[in-house]
């Protein structure tokens, strides 16, 4: 059951992973279509270009997902195979019911069902006369003619779900300010484990419906908003508050607690505060906290929640396309509603952020940087893995190191990337040495199962996963 369980853990977290290929599209969408809009520039060309990318949010997770699953270094044949597909089912869709509106799933469900044809036909050999179809290009002829049988069987078993969704939204909705208390505090709860993605996807993108003049049917709370629908944006008014105010206020009480290496925590903070309130990108700042102080952590859950149903019950109804950040405010605060809230309720979170953080520190002597116990290593340490840190970005020697306290090269059953963690599954757990690892400067290690890890590192994950890329 352990191993069932663990499986199922695994799979969840790399369909959340998946998620952020949609979701790294959206920024410069969004700003193209809003500065483009009739009320700013009004350059239809350029919000056409913008809106694009929200029409096809299905065929954008389709190729996540696939790209998550799909067991092969080259993703270019179960990608080509994915876009087909996603486009025969919403045609075999349209064709069997037009009521039908699987929105992102639809784009879900083909990348796992591609990916899985991938997986396993990858290896199947056909006559001779057709050999230039054999192997890894097989799927891009198989997968679309499978599922127009995986449409026929959607027409029957979706409607319903369908209904379950749409009850579970409208429960959500009837809830108010405790039902956006719950979503904020999920969204920062489930971060740790890379499933955030998984809860955040539904909200943002089919959560409530709403028609434009044209008769197009929108869904999602983000798309809603920045398609104009005037009761959407209550669910995602916490994320300026916390992200703007709260967590930079959590940052300044990290530095006043630390009592060594005060300027290198200075200027780790002060460059995640910076981050969290232009870009909305929290994880620098969040993983400095979420491993040494996971109280601190549960804290911040909470208060995200509350943040969230301050903002319901003073109605203030603003949305994003990149995340709560300064430059979203600025760019939407013409389609929201009481956005000058923002300012005093993030002034008094910045302040309950920083005395809560500042007396749990000190009170609990939470080992927050600059507070940490002094660590010694009965084994020998090099010079050269001395520098092996994040903060003298010596990323050839940190990847040379990860792989190798991974096992080596042969033990990576695979390896990707989020947008700041590295996503391993491993051969052989026991060959693995995670405490060599964490010694390097990561923000943390997580144990998804005996043989799948989790690397926290953050921004520079990018650069840790090209130098990877180069050993492998």
């Amino acid at each position: 059951m352990k191993a069932i369980f663990n499986n199922f853990k695994k799979k969840l977290a790399q369909l959340g992973r998946s998620m952020l290929v949609p979701v790294t599209a959206m920024p410069v969408a969004g700003i193209l279509s809003r500065i483009a809009s009739e009320d700013m520039l009004n350059i239809p060309l350029l919000k056409a270009a913008g809106d694009i990318v929200f029409g096809n949010m299905d065929i954008l997770f389709a190729l996540g997902a696939v790209v998550a699953f799909a067991k092969a270094k080259d993703k270019v044949s179960p990608m080509v195979a994915s876009l087909l597909s996603i486009l025969v089912l919403k045609s075999t869709l349209a064709a069997l019911d037009e009521s039908i509106n699987m929105g992102i799933f639809a784009g879900i469900v083909v990348g796992c069902f591609t990916a899985w044809i991938f997986n396993h036909s990858k290896e199947w050999k056909t006559p001779k006369i057709f050999d230039f179809f054999t192997g890894e290009k097989f799927v891009i002829t198989l997968a679309p003619i499978a599922t127009v049988a995986l449409g026929y069987v959607l027409s029957f078993i979706w409607p319903p779900i369908q209904m379950v969704l749409d009850q579970f939204a409208i429960g959500i909705a009837k809830l108010g300010a405790v039902g956006v208390f719950i979503f904020g505090f999920l969204n920062r709860l489930l971060i740790p484990v890379g499933l955030h993605h998984v809860f955040n996807s539904y909200i943002y993108f089919n959560l409530g419906s709403y028609t434009q003049a044209d008769g197009t049917v929108i869904t999602g709370e983000m798309t809603r908003f920045l398609a104009g629908d005037p009761t959407a944006g209550l669910f995602l008014s916490m994320f300026f508050v916390v992200m703007m105010f709260g967590l930079p206020g959590a940052a300044l009480a990290m530095y006043k607690c630390a009592k060594k290496r005060r300027n290198e925590v200075k200027g780790l903070m002060t460059s995640s505060a910076i981050t969290s309130f232009v870009t909305g990108i929290t994880e620098p700042l969040e993983f400095s906290f979420m491993f040494v102080a996971p109280q601190l952590y549960v804290v911040h859950a909470v208060y995200t929640g509350l943040a969230g149903a301050v903002c319901y019950l003073l109605g203030i109804r603003i949305g994003f396309s990149s995340g709560g950040n300064i430059i979203d405010l600025v760019l939407n605060w013409g389609l929201g509603s009481n956005v000058i809230l923002i300012i005093p309720v993030g002034i008094a979170f910045f302040a309950l952020y920083y005395f809560t953080f500042r007396f749990l520190i000190t009170k609990y002597d939470l080992k927050t940087l600059g507070r940490e116990d002094d660590f010694i290593d009965s084994e020998e340490i090099t010079e050269e893995e001395k520098t092996a840190t994040l903060s003298n970005k010596n990323y050839a020697y940190m990847a040379k190191k990860i792989v190798e306290n991974l096992g080596g090269a042969g033990n990576i059953e695979n390896i990707g990337k989020c947008m700041t963690r590295l996503r391993v599954e491993t051969k052989d757990a026991s060959r693995m040495n995670l405490e060599k690892i964490k010694q390097m400067g990561v923000k943390g290690v997580i144990t998804m199962s005996d043989t799948s890890v989790q690397i926290i590192i953050g921004s520079e994950v990018h650069q840790i996963m090209a130098e990877i890329e180069q050993i492998l």
